[in-house]
């Protein structure tokens, strides 16, 4: 099995040595580089080629959130988690809507971080249902009328068995779930959530589930 690749990124030395320390003994990953501020993420990424970015939100130049943005604006650019303190922030709601796969909490559980990594690595968000509604419910008290008619104006082009699985998305469901729940394959799942990426130039799930949100798509149907 090839290792999954990891890149640590955080302004503070201590945070990368522990979470260096606790992650480097999976035989399943690679740690193959750090950075200590967003500005030198995209000259790491290229030396090092990760698979997956782990990205402190707060750095003093160029902060997590812009560098997710010019990671995720990058052909073959590397999946990204961010580290926060808080799960309801809205610089983190910023960052999954800039690409980022999902979040971790910093005092989340070594064995946790690595599960994580592990899923994004797969292509799977790491954000469970309860915590994709926390994020939702934060965005909703600001969201514009303007955003819910350009997202309503996007899903448009979606036929409606793809906006059902953007639905199932958008509730947290896994593709195991999906494809049970709308009695079709797995691999009929990944198929639909690919058109669906590409059809709504999203970056992944993350995105879909936000967008589907923006929309009103979850309003709609009560499953």
């Amino acid at each position: 099995m090839t290792p999954i690749r990891l890149l640590l990124v955080d302004d503070d030395p201590l945070v990368r040595a522990g979470l260096s320390l606790m992650l480097g003994g999976a035989d399943d990953l690679e740690i193959v580089g750090e950075a200590a501020d967003g500005s030198d993420v995209e000259a790491v990424v290229d030396r090092t080629r990760p698979d997956v970015v782990l990205m402190d939100i707060r750095m003093p130049t160029v902060d997590g959130l812009v560098a997710t943005e010019r990671l995720r604006g990058r052909k073959d650019a590397p999946q990204v988690i961010v580290l926060t303190t808080f799960h309801a922030d809205e610089q983190v709601l910023r960052a999954l809507r800039a690409g980022a796969a999902g979040f971790v909490l910093k005092d989340t559980p070594p064995a946790e971080i690595l599960h994580a990594v592990r899923r994004v690595a797969a292509g799977d968000p790491v954000l469970s249902p309860t915590v994709t509604r926390q994020l939702m419910a934060h965005a909703a008290g600001a969201a514009p009328d303007t955003r819910h008619a350009s997202a309503r104006t996007r899903v448009a082009a979606l036929n409606d068995r793809e906006r059902e699985v953007a639905v199932a998305v958008g509730r947290g469901r896994s593709n195991a779930e999906i494809a049970a729940g709308l009695f079709m394959s797995v691999a009929t799942v990944k198929t639909h959530v690919s058109r669906i990426l590409a059809k709504l130039d999203l970056n992944n799930r993350v995105q879909i589930a936000l967008l589907a949100y923006d929309a009103g798509l979850l309003e709609d149907d009560d499953g």
